[in-house]
């Protein structure tokens, strides 16, 4: 059976050999690589190409939130996991704009990050039950509408953008152009009164037309 390589990120080193040892238990899992850099870990996911990431939100130097914006960016195909002391409703909406597979908090019994990644490895996207009722309660504008008056390409596109997809591999995956994506995305924000892909985040999947956040 073929491992799913992970890389570890987190400032404190004995948590971080902690996560190690945890995931390098799992015949199902092996680590790629590690670091307690954070203005390191781009460098070193691009050049692995880990299938799984798992980074803290806070750390000094650069944010979790920074490295998977440079992730997403550059089209890497790694999926993210936040495994965090604390989120805010505002890292929850910026991490779904840019496309995250899980978040956890560091609270959580060491089991709850295996199954967690096993669902990402699966293909599910998975928050645990106290981060889902954050992005619960994400405030949003008031939407006449609501995402019902968005045409079936427009609720396409918004759930691709979601999911993190850049313009060029919403394109990709559609078989239109780049520029076609782009018109479709500003329609959907003015038709929906959001004006970037945080607020578009919060907004689908706060109206359940995103995967249920739960990871069960």
């Amino acid at each position: 059976m073929s491992r799913h390589t992970v890389f570890l990120v987190d400032d404190h080193p004995v948590l971080l050999r902690g996560l190690a040892d945890l995931v390098a238990m799992e015949t199902d899992f092996s680590v790629a690589g590690s670091t307690t850099r954070s203005v390191d870990a781009f460098a070193m996911i691009d050049r692995l190409k880990p299938d799984m990431a798992v980074l803290d939100i806070n750390m000094p130097d650069i944010s979790g939130l920074a490295i998977l914006r440079r992730i997403r960016a550059a089209d890497l195909p790694v999926r993210v996991v936040f495994l965090t002391a604390m989120i805010t409703p505002s890292q929850a909406a910026e991490a779904l704009a840019h496309g995250i597979w899980g978040i956890l908090l560091k609270e959580a019994a060491p089991d709850t990050l295996i199954d967690c990644l096993r669902g990402v490895a699966a293909g599910r996207r998975w928050f645990a039950d106290d981060v889902a009722a954050k992005l619960g309660n994400l405030p949003i504008p008031a939407v006449p509408a609501g995402l019902a008056g968005l045409t079936r390409r427009e609720r396409e596109i918004a759930g691709l953008a979601c999911s993190g997809l850049s313009n060029k591999l919403i394109a990709r995956e559609l078989g239109a152009g780049e520029g076609t994506v782009k018109i479709h995305l500003h329609n959907i924000f003015q038709k929906l009164r959001v004006n970037n892909r945080t607020a578009l985040a919060a907004l689908y999947y706060q109206r359940g037309d995103g995967e249920s956040p739960a990871g069960t």
